[in-house]
């Protein structure tokens, strides 16, 4: 299971920044998370602001 990005992302590159693989790109007006890569440990989700990270 990975996590995934909701449409409530405001882009602020937190998740990213903090991610230990990677997997996390900026996409087109929020970020995405490259489910091959994910390796749902949930920090993301730790640090975003507006809790757009969940779980799938």
């Amino acid at each position: 299971m990975a996590y995934v990005i909701s449409d409530d992302c405001i882009a602020c590159g937190a998740c990213a920044d903090e991610c230990p693989t990677s997997a996390i790109k900026e996409g087109d007006g929020k970020y995405v998370i490259n489910k091959d890569e994910c390796i749902d440990c949930g920090t993301c989700a730790g640090v975003c602001p507006v809790e757009a990270p969940k779980a799938e």
